[in-house]
């Protein structure tokens, strides 16, 4: 097997990662922090790609990116493609482990104590600064170990990255889709 396969799955993964931070981090704190209509039903929608297999949510997430799809189309008419790309592997990636990172995240949020929170108010702290200098700071080990759990779930990802980037040697497979090739081909 050579290496391409193995650092794919790392720049698949680094990718993934960082746009899991980007879009959990203020999703779970507007999850832990907020009430809102809706509130329930947004919670739900995180947790969904944990409880949903895989390849079902591989073909929803095809079905929306797709030639054919809303997204795909839409993409389409401004030249990008998405699907059966590395960066279908990405967002394959991100789909499935953003629920680690929002979940951990959100507990890291609740259980800073508000009253530090408000004290930096009472001293002209933005909201932004608290965040920054005060919420993130105390819950740092939360963020760590959801961003570290998205990480090695975006690495192993199978089944969504099958359905929506295939497993194309050289361009698309992805170390655990390679190593299935393998065991495939050797049996």
């Amino acid at each position: 097997m050579d290496a391409f396969p193995i650092l794919l799955s790392f720049q698949v993964s680094l990718v993934a990662t960082v746009l899991t931070l980007a879009l959990g981090l203020p999703l779970a704190w507007v999850l832990a922090r907020r009430r809102f209509p809706g509130h329930d039903l947004v919670e739900a929608a995180v947790v969904l790609p944990l409880v949903l297999p895989p390849t079902v949510l591989g073909y929803y997430l095809l079905v929306l990116i797709g030639a054919r799809g809303p997204v795909g189309r839409l993409l389409g008419g401004l030249g990008i493609e998405l699907a059966f790309t590395w960066r279908a592997a990405v967002l394959a990636a991100s789909v499935g482990s953003i629920a680690l990172l929002v979940k951990a995240a959100q507990a890291g949020f609740e259980a800073v104590d508000r009253r530090l929170e408000q004290a930096a108010r009472t001293l002209g702290r933005s909201e932004w600064n608290i965040f920054w200098s005060v919420t993130l700071p105390l819950s740092w080990r939360a963020v760590f170990a959801g961003t570290v759990l998205a990480f090695c779930r975006a690495l192993g990802d199978f089944g969504i990255t099958l359905m929506v980037a295939g497993s194309i040697p050289g361009l698309t497979q992805t170390m655990p889709l390679a190593i299935y090739d393998y065991v495939q081909a050797n049996q």
